[in-house]
């Protein structure tokens, strides 16, 4: 996002208070746009509170990018090394199993017990989990995530 339409945020609180994650969380979006001007946001806890639901940037009167401006801070926490413990493990799954939440045994016996296959991954296709892991791999996700 350009530094420039982050400085047209005229404060408004649209962001915030159309943000889901912010009713049950701490997250303010508000403050995470205003603090990202000023100061170096990746070690905030907040950060990783928001479920990209693009609530914020669909709304935002002034049409500001504001959800894809939070994955870019994500982006560069993460090159800082600060990830949050719970996404660390979201990311280990991702790489060991193709998924961010693994689909497990007691799932798999209830979707065959209501007649339903194991679903369309690359958990049912060993080579696309392979591809998955070579894809990872080529890009740095392994090393970004390290702990």
């Amino acid at each position: 996002m350009k530094n420039s339409e982050i400085l047209s945020c005229f404060q408004c609180g649209t962001c915030t208070g159309s943000c889901p994650s912010g009713k049950y969380t701490s997250l303010n979006v508000r403050r995470i746009v205003k603090d990202s001007i000023k100061k170096d946001i990746s070690d905030q806890c907040d950060l990783w509170m928001c479920t990209t639901c693009y609530n914020c940037q669909e709304r935002c009167p002034r049409g500001i990018k504001v959800t894809d401006a939070i994955l870019s801070l994500r982006a560069e926490a993460v090159k800082k090394g600060r990830i949050l413990p719970a996404h660390r493990v979201v990311c280990k799954f991702l790489i060991e199993v193709g998924h961010a939440v693994p689909i497990d045994d007691i799932h798999i016996a209830i979707r065959e017990k209501i007649g339903l296959s194991q679903p369309e991954t690359v958990s049912k296709y060993p080579k696309a989990l392979n591809d998955v892991k070579i894809l990872l791999e080529s890009c740095g996700f392994n090393e970004l995530v390290k702990e």
